[in-house]
């Protein structure tokens, strides 16, 4: 893929319908997200907070001649461990088929590294279903490590969680 056609970039709120459709093209998300014509109020809500109010916080996306094709959520996280050590946290990354095993995902992933690395992180860290056999191998390309076990509570009773 050519340079001049990736653009990595914070995401704008133009960019949300095209955003939320990517979290819904997959079988986990398609259980539990809604990109019907008119958003949730609650999409915009949270994309205020992340994208707008919060420098902890922000939605990367690549994009390619206009077209959102991959997104991620980047989480600045200060902990007390490490003498008060700042860590990443990347969540929710989509990207489209189209584009899959093209080197988008690499391109992405090496801008938020970036930026962790700027912010003084000490580490990266993410999580992903045990279900997406795909994407822990991309990770694990990557160089991440499979270091320690997760463990989620759902709260919400009417929760579409798996």
């Amino acid at each position: 893929m050519a340079e001049t056609e990736l653009e990595l970039r914070s995401a704008e709120e133009a960019d949300l319908p095209t955003i939320v459709a990517l979290l819904v093209d997959d079988p986990l998300g398609a259980r539990r997200e809604d990109a019907s014509e008119e958003l949730a109020s609650d999409y915009r809500t949270a994309f205020q907070a992340i994208a707008a109010a919060d420098d902890n916080q922000d939605l990367l996306v690549a994009d390619i001649e206009g077209y959102v094709v991959e997104v991620l959520q980047l989480s600045f996280i200060l902990h007390l461990t490490y003498k008060g050590g700042w860590r990443a946290q990347i969540e929710g990354v989509r990207v489209a088929e189209e584009v899959r095993s093209r080197g988008v995902g690499q391109a992405l992933f090496d801008e938020a590294i970036a930026r962790a690395k700027r912010k003084g992180c000490h580490l990266v860290q993410l999580t992903t279903d045990r279900r997406r056999l795909e994407a822990l191998k991309f990770y694990l390309r990557l160089g991440f490590k499979a270091t320690h076990d997760g463990l989620k509570l759902h709260l919400s009773l009417t929760s579409q969680a798996p």
